[in-house]
């Protein structure tokens, strides 16, 4: 017979075990074992795991990661390093910061950024959507940080234009392209935004014809050219008319041999708003969980959402074009955080085109110290940057806890495991600023989830498990 003190031994041990695989309150494991091959991308396009929610009126179109062999042209850099996506994240953010910081000043000396817009070279997905009359094809990148969709135009030479892999657009050989005219209706509202206002191009007699628009991102790209109006093709048979675009003959700095970029934010210029007649204003997209998979844009929402789980959903102080949301909780491996709500009170800038989440620093230190505690059994990878890191060189599995987000109106979400959390094998988080600062919910977190964008219902909906 077993002694006394072996029982209790057995006991604590079982106790510890099943406190690692079974979660507090709902029943669910809190712990995850992953294979290591999960965190890789493979050579060949998956296509089996995206989703749609049916839309009796809208529309969906594949959706991919530049860097993915399910790309139509694959971009031509490497993928990001963690250390490379931080990078890039944070120019995004500071980008953000600091117009916030310029709206806290005194009425009067508020001045405009020497970067507008957003910064294009964190961006990671992409459609493949049709232009023109015959269609062609056009590979842009998504962006719920910006409204103006745009593209390379023809004719233009090496020195206002980027190489790219596709065709320039030429709106000559279109027989449904029209130049937007200066002193319309559209142009008008887009030169209401001193962001976007480029003035007007001269005709030959000296009077003013077509509308131009300009945009500067965070990281030193910028467009201009002609705002225009075009035929957009979503999938066969699906034609947006008169879809208002910039039809860009001069661009400059590094960008990436993108084709354009498709705007998804919540001012005029953006697609939702402008196909808001057609789909109500309503759009949603499913990130894969690795770059070899394969997700989903639709437009319109789904005929049944009782698969979704929504929070109110606003906007960033004065800007017309983000997104925002409530975040009031995280647990990690079942347990919850105590983190004050107050510090929450800046809430998250929804932004599919920024790679990393960012929190404020009292969630940003909690959620830390808990992944690291539960991450326990792995090597962490020293970093003079305080970041977690992990070498997971010699296992062939791991374990990994769940991470879940709790929004306004009780709304938890679990992130993707591995995907959703880790990146180059570390925490795909990082800090934003002091607390009641605004944070951003990045692409990593969104992985497998569709983000159902309510916009003139004011909420944003979650679905697990979509692509």
């Amino acid at each position: 017979m077993a002694s006394p003190l072996f029982l209790c031994i057995l006991l604590v041990v079982f106790g510890s075990y099943l406190s690692t695989i079974s979660a507090v309150g709902n029943g669910k494991q809190s712990f995850v074992v992953v294979s290591t091959r999960s965190f890789q991308t493979q050579d060949v396009c998956s296509t089996s795991r995206s989703t749609v929610a049916p839309r009796p009126n809208g529309a969906a179109v594949p959706l991919v990661h530049r860097h993915g062999p399910c790309a139509k042209s694959p971009s031509t850099d490497k993928p990001s390093s963690f250390v490379e996506a931080l990078r890039r994240s944070r120019v995004r953010a500071d980008y953000v910061m600091s117009t916030m910081q310029m709206q806290d000043q005194e009425e009067g000396e508020v001045s405009i950024p020497a970067h507008l817009g957003t910064f294009v070279d964190s961006q990671e997905y992409v459609v493949t959507l049709g232009l023109g009359t015959p269609a062609v094809e056009q590979v842009l990148l998504l962006d719920t940080g910006s409204d103006l969709s745009w593209v390379q135009c023809a004719p233009c030479n090496s020195s206002d234009c980027y190489l790219q892999k596709d065709p320039l657009f030429d709106p000559r050989k279109s027989s449904t392209y029209a130049p937007i005219p200066c002193g319309s209706d559209v142009c008008k509202i887009l030169q209401s935004d001193h962001h976007l206002n480029n003035g007007c191009s001269m005709n030959g007699n000296g009077t003013q014809s077509q509308c131009g628009y300009r945009v500067e991102y965070g990281g030193g790209s910028k467009t201009s050219g002609v705002y225009s109006n075009e035929a957009l093709t979503l999938a066969p048979g699906v034609i947006i008319k008169d879809f208002h675009f910039g039809c860009g003959y001069k661009q400059g700095g590094p960008n990436d041999k993108f084709d354009g970029l498709l705007g998804l934010g919540r001012a005029p210029e953006s697609l939702p708003v402008q196909t808001s007649a057609l789909y109500g204003g309503s759009f949603s997209h499913c990130l894969p969980s690795v770059s070899s998979g394969t997700g989903f844009l639709a437009l319109g929402a789904p005929s049944n959402t009782s698969g979704f789980s929504f929070t109110p959903m606003t906007h960033f102080m004065d800007d017309a074009t983000s997104y925002l949301v409530k975040l009031t909780g995280i647990s990690v491996g079942g347990k919850q955080l105590r983190i004050p709500r107050k510090v929450f009170e800046g809430g998250l800038i929804v932004d599919c085109g920024n790679i990393i989440s960012h929190l404020p620093t009292t969630p940003y230190a909690k959620l830390q110290s808990a992944f690291r505690g539960a991450m326990a059994a792995y090597p962490l990878i020293p970093s003079d940057d305080g970041d977690t890191c992990y070498n997971f060189t010699g296992y062939s599995n791991v374990t990994v806890p769940k991470v879940a987000l709790t929004f306004t109106g009780g709304v938890t979400v679990d992130l993707d495991v591995p995907n959703g959390l880790l990146l180059d094998g570390c925490l795909a988080f990082a800090e934003s600023g002091p607390d009641d600062y605004v944070g951003f919910l990045g692409n990593v977190q969104m992985r497998t989830l569709e983000m159902l964008y309510d916009v003139w219902g004011g909420r944003l909906g979650f679905r697990a498990a979509a692509c």
